[in-house]
């Protein structure tokens, strides 16, 4: 599987027109979105950057995620997800972040289920959230891949909505 082109220059297009930046920090992605990112046109214009931290530790640390929260959960919920995605960009100091933590490989702590959160803030605020599974059948790189592409296409979706109303209130 590969990230379909047309995605990656939309994306780039969208960021380039507004002016925007964005950075990601990911954990069940291991590096995916960044590379995917970094493919983009132009990408330094507006990609600043991103982390993989899959340890609580780093997560804490560097995103500052709950620890509490964290440690009830492996690491791995909505909240985790949102707060990864705020933490990021306040580190990179950019205008989006995305978050992203979850499983790619069956595990005990996932009642043996493939699912990944993630979110997308904008501006310091939560825009987006998402629980995507997967079958049982698609693991490791193919589940990472699957994510990563989910997760572009659905920031197309978002950076598409707000270039519409920003046209709409232009227009008024």
């Amino acid at each position: 599987m590969e990230i379909q082109k047309n995605i990656l220059e939309d994306i780039a297009n969208c960021f380039h027109k507004n002016e925007e930046s964005i950075a990601v920090a990911e954990s069940v992605t291991s590096g995916f979105l960044q590379f995917s990112f970094s493919q983009m046109d132009k990408a330094s214009d507006f990609f600043r950057g991103g982390i993989t931290a899959y340890s609580l530790g780093e997560k804490v640390r560097l995103l500052e995620v709950n620890q509490l929260e964290a440690k009830s959960c492996n690491c791995v919920s909505e909240k985790i997800s949102q707060q990864m995605a705020v933490g990021v960009s306040k580190l990179f100091r950019t205008d989006w972040g995305i978050g992203v933590t979850g499983y790619a490989v069956p595990v005990p702590e996932s009642d043996d289920k493939l699912f990944a959160y993630f979110s997308f803030a904008y501006y310091g605020e939560i825009i987006f959230t998402k629980k995507l599974e997967l079958d049982l059948d698609t693991v490791g790189k193919e589940a990472q891949l699957y994510y990563s592409e989910f997760i572009l296409g659905c920031l197309k979706c978002e950076l598409n909505k707000l270039i519409a109303n920003k046209c709409t209130h232009s227009a008024r």
